[in-house]
């Protein structure tokens, strides 16, 4: 008969300062939520991959969206109250990570959009020659 081992517990995690920031990178393939501290240190994240959806259902909004209320979660039994929202990216899970966002109980005081705009870019392919 096999000895039980001892359970491994992870220490409950209390942050002293109520506020943070929600980043949420919404790409065609997946939607990352991360949540950081005002120094920009990780309280918590997820994503379409870590809730259990594989392939094409990871870029669903349906799974931006439990990716967000799982995390919502997380940092309010941390302590979190009130967040600033940067989103970035074109993807479909931007607006139904804001409304999850919304109606959990964490405060928004700002939502502000990251997503990178190329200001002329590069340089674009010569022109074919036939």
């Amino acid at each position: 008969m096999a000895k039980k081992g001892r359970q491994i517990r992870k220490k409950k995690i209390k942050i002293r300062d109520t506020k943070g920031i929600i980043h949420i990178h919404s790409s065609f393939n997946n939607t990352i939520i991360t949540v950081s501290d005002k120094d920009g240190n990780v309280l918590a994240w997820s994503s379409g991959g870590k809730i259990g959806y594989k392939g094409s259902k990871k870029s669903t909004s349906f799974a931006a969206q439990l990716a967000t209320q799982e995390v919502c979660k997380q940092v309010f039994d941390m302590g979190l109250r009130s967040v600033d929202v940067e989103v970035g990216g074109p993807g479909s899970g931007r607006e139904s990570s804001i409304k999850t966002v919304q109606t959990s109980h964490l405060e928004i005081t700002s939502i502000k959009d990251v997503t990178p705009i190329p200001h002329n870019g590069c340089r674009p392919p010569k022109k074919r020659r036939i």
